[in-house]
């Protein structure tokens, strides 16, 4: 499945600050409407914009095959794992393929996905994971990012921990072999997360695919071969 970069719309919609309408809330309205990721993600039906940067990816890495293993952290509202389920075949009759999405928010069921409403953090859900996954797992997927504080720095030490989170739980449910695509925010206090990626994955790559937003500072690190539980 490739993505190809959505065109450009015609002349830009500009959204005015009203009575019941903050600057923050009319600045964010004016950029989902001037989107041509939005506009795209609607015209073929998917859940959200974000939806593209796997696509985008995926493209460059080959990450997702048929009859793949897949976990999908912070999954709401499903973006990331409509694009898994398509590409692993997942929802086709008798797939060997599993898809496991996981939140603490609500997500709408999805033909082809185990939607489960837990927290990835809590002992008891690698061996829940596993077990809905029917083994270990080929790819963890973790699109996270904590509430943004308006504070860089602080934000960017949030991101890092749900990263160096998902780093742990992926050590615990992975097959040899396997692989984890992570976001970070670019910037420092990245270095300890970077060094353990390097001792558990054969290979650690960076990237920021055309899909995210020029502005914003995140980039994803794409982890391939996964050494297994000797190097844990």
């Amino acid at each position: 499945m490739r993505a190809r970069p959505p065109g450009r719309r015609g002349a830009a919609v500009r959204v005015r600050k009203t009575g019941g309408r903050s600057t923050s809330s009319a600045r964010w309205l004016t950029r989902q409407l001037n989107d041509p990721y939005v506009a795209e993600a609607q015209r073929r039906g998917y859940r959200s914009r974000a939806a593209f940067k796997l696509l985008e990816l995926d493209a460059r890495f080959r990450l997702l095959k048929p009859g793949q293993r897949v976990i999908d952290l912070g999954a709401a509202p499903g973006g990331w794992t409509q694009v898994v389920v398509a590409a692993t075949k997942a929802a086709q009759a008798r797939a060997l393929a599993r898809v496991v999405a996981l939140d603490l928010l609500e997500m709408a069921p999805l033909a082809g996905a185990e939607v489960l409403r837990v927290d990835f953090l809590d002992p008891a859900a690698p061996a829940a994971i596993t077990a809905a996954l029917g083994g270990p797992a080929d790819l963890v997927l973790s699109d996270m990012a904590a509430p943004a504080t308006g504070h860089a720095k602080t934000d960017h030490l949030r991101i890092v921990g749900l990263a160096e989170a998902a780093l742990a739980f992926a050590e615990t449910v992975l097959a040899p072999g396997g692989g984890l695509v992570v976001k970070v925010f670019q910037g420092g206090s990245a270095a300890a997360l970077l060094q353990r990626l390097r001792q558990v994955f054969t290979t650690v790559r960076h990237a920021k695919p055309p899909a995210s937003r020029a502005e914003s500072a995140e980039t994803y690190v794409v982890a391939t071969g996964f050494r297994g539980a000797a190097a844990t």
